[in-house]
């Protein structure tokens, strides 16, 4: 890390209430702010604040300025980065205040700031089932976890099991099922220090490939168990494997939700807990409710509603009690004892419920959804499928630009990129992230937008910033990114990560002194790296067939950290399973290292031009980012250990502040 990056504040108090990684992830948002007007005043926080997940969701835009006047008299007063960061507590502490929990007013917080609070502050209920999880999957089925495992919930066991990054990383796997190359993992019984910082790099960077949120955390935080952190990472992984099958592809039966090809494609995209609601209030209807069920907190305190979906669901269990009942408490006891006879494991407590606990009530009603969702799939409606149109290759690039997106630290959360750029903010928000300073956001339009012609507007910027980069951008005008086209959007997004990725190397600036790196640097350099470690293999192009084995870049990994790859895991490449499981290995050892990638194993196999080049300029990015002596001055028993920065996850993303920081001066 540059020292431009060592003491972002000089008060010992603040310090202690921020970890370096969120001080990082806020001066960079401040700097943003700043940047936009040349300076920033205390009256104009209340507004820009709002993009600070945390303050922005949970509080109104005149709450804010209510509460931001009453603290400060005179507005025009400027703000320096450590009244920002006072501000910023104060508002989240009222925010909290307000809501009973940071996330109370909106359930897709659970994913999008389950890690950001700074209140420091964790629920023992929710720890609590998230413990239950773990011990419900992983025990009894994991070698090495047996003599850890059952943990008990009552202490802060979990916590100090997770310290060393083991558990975490077999999480993330009962989560997305081969996200991980377990061979990859550090498991001996006692590992050091590097050996720990390798297994939590590789977690954060796998997190992150599987959708979570993880720009306030870094290695270090989850070394030192901090509670907050650990559980907040902890409870988006088990929503992402609770969610993980509601969608069409997993569970074709949710087409029985629509009515014609029109309502489906708003269907597919929307996001899984929009999903989960639709399918709840659609049995709901069925039952005869008459309410709407909007979120998984106020709309069902009552716990009527969960009395109706399951009296639909599970009719031979029903109990006439659980709805004439007055008290919420009992009827919430009663639908949990229908629950228990259905076989759906608990979530929550009685308690949870009637108190609106969002997280718990969201993973209760995906636990139902899994076990007996009460759709059947109909003639009419399999015709609809039919008609989807197989765009496999458009589907695995859209994944991997919206967890580049998403990995960001954007103020919106991406779900599908097609929908979700089409407003043109969220593109806005990615280009100031790549390159801050470029957006215009005195002409920009925040959402919600109404009118579509403001759509066009920030698109039309979108464009316009597009073409001052020199993408290639033949015929794309704002207005085909508002009506979605697909091969329009994923083109400008393929130009915009390489953009990135090129910069992040050009401003490492000892190595590149300033000049523009190319395509054909990456692979010059790639190509001289694994023939000065022996080997005779090289690589003509980012599409070159021969790199379907893996072998060359397991080579390339081998080159820049010596141990990074035991080579008795190795398989010759030669079948296709053997190519998948060389490309899995390829894929964990270079998140290992602290590459923040976004590719699937079948992008190595089936040589796919774009995924390759990120991955070569990754793997690039880290070596030069670390001298050799770091690299090479490993102590004896770390088998496979590197020595990477403690204080957090050396990731693209998180460089990406660092480098642009240093680009524009001091701040």
């Amino acid at each position: 890390m540059s020292n431009h990056w060592g003491i972002l504040v000089s008060d010992p108090w603040l310090q202690n209430q921020f970890t370096q990684v969120e001080l990082r992830s806020l001066k960079s948002q401040f700097v943003s702010m700043r940047r936009e007007s040349g300076k920033l005043t205390i009256g104009e926080l209340a507004s820009k604040m709002s993009r600070i997940k945390a303050v922005g969701e949970n509080l109104s835009e005149q709450e804010r300025v209510s509460f931001i006047n009453n603290l400060y008299q005179n507005t025009d007063d400027d703000v320096d980065f450590e009244l920002f960061l006072k501000v910023y507590l104060k508002l989240q502490t009222f925010a909290s205040s307000r809501t009973g929990s940071t996330a109370a007013k909106n359930s897709s917080a659970f994913l999008k700031a389950a890690t950001t609070t700074l209140l420091h502050t964790i629920s023992e209920s929710e720890k609590a089932s998230y413990v239950a999880h773990i011990n419900n999957y992983l025990l009894g089925r994991d070698e090495f976890l047996n003599k850890y495992l059952p943990i008990d919930p009552s202490t802060n066991d979990l916590f100090e099991i997770a310290k060393d990054g083991v558990l975490l990383c077999k999480l993330i796997n009962v989560a997305v099922p081969g996200t991980i190359d377990e061979r990859a993992i550090n498991t001996k019984r006692l590992l050091n220090p590097w050996e720990r910082n390798e297994n939590h790099t590789l977690c954060l960077n796998s997190a992150k490939a599987i959708g979570c949120t993880v720009v306030n955390i870094g290695t270090q935080d989850l070394i030192e168990g901090r509670r907050h952190l650990v559980l907040g990472l902890i409870s988006q992984i088990i929503k992402i494997q609770l969610l993980a099958d509601l969608n069409l592809k997993k569970t074709p039966q949710l087409v029985e939700l629509v009515d014609d090809s029109k309502d489906m494609e708003e269907l597919m995209s929307l996001p899984p807990e929009k999903i989960l609601l639709r399918w709840m209030n659609f049995h709901l209807k069925k039952s005869g409710y008459k309410k709407i069920v909007t979120n998984f907190s106020s709309d069902v305190k009552d716990a009527e509603a969960y009395a109706h979906l399951l009296n639909v669901l599970a009719p031979e269990y029903t109990n006439p009690s659980t709805l004439t009942v007055k008290n919420p408490f009992e009827r919430a006891k009663l639908v949990l004892e229908h629950a228990d006879k259905m076989g759906c494991k608990r979530y929550l407590t009685a308690r949870d419920i009637v108190e609106g606990s969002p997280n718990l009530n969201l993973a209760f009603v995906a636990h139902i959804f899994k076990h007996r969702n009460g759709l059947s799939t109909q003639t009419k409606q399999s015709s609809l499928l039919e008609a989807l149109p197989d765009d496999t290759q458009d589907s695995r690039e859209e994944r991997a630009f919206r967890l580049w997106m998403n990995s960001l630290g954007n103020s919106t959360y991406i779900n599908n990129v097609f929908e979700d750029v089409r407003n043109g903010w969220v593109l806005l928000e990615t280009l100031d992230k790549v390159s801050p300073g470029i957006v215009n956001w005195k002409i920009a339009n925040k959402p919600p937008i109404k009118m579509p012609f403001k759509k066009v507007e920030n698109c039309n910027q979108v464009v316009k910033i597009g073409k001052q980069l020199k993408f290639s951008l033949v015929n794309i005008a704002g207005n085909d990114i508002v009506q979605g086209y697909k091969k329009l959007i994923l083109a400008y997004l393929w130009q915009l990560m390489r953009y990135n990725i090129l910069q992040l190397l050009k401003n490492l600036r000892f190595h590149s002194h300033g000049k523009e790196i190319t395509d054909t640097d990456i692979l010059q350099w790639a190509n001289s790296k694994v023939s000065s470690s022996g080997s005779q293999r090289r690589m003509d192009s980012f599409k070159d067939k021969s790199l379907s084995d893996g072998i060359f870049f397991l080579e390339l990994l081998s080159a820049v950290q010596t141990r990074s790859v035991n080579w008795g895991l190795v398989t010759k490449g030669v079948t296709d399973q053997e190519k998948h499981m060389n490309a899995t290995y390829i894929i964990s050892i270079a998140r290992k290292l602290g590459c923040s990638i976004f590719l699937l194993p079948e992008d190595i196999t089936e040589v796919n031009q774009k995924m390759i080049l990120t991955l070569t300029a990754s793997i690039m990015y880290w070596f030069l980012k670390h001298p050799h002596e770091e690299r090479a001055g490993g102590t004896s028993d770390s088998e496979s250990g590197s020595q990477l920065e403690t204080t957090s996850n050396s990731t693209l993303d998180d460089s990406a502040s660092d480098s642009s920081a240093e680009e524009n001066g001091n701040m």
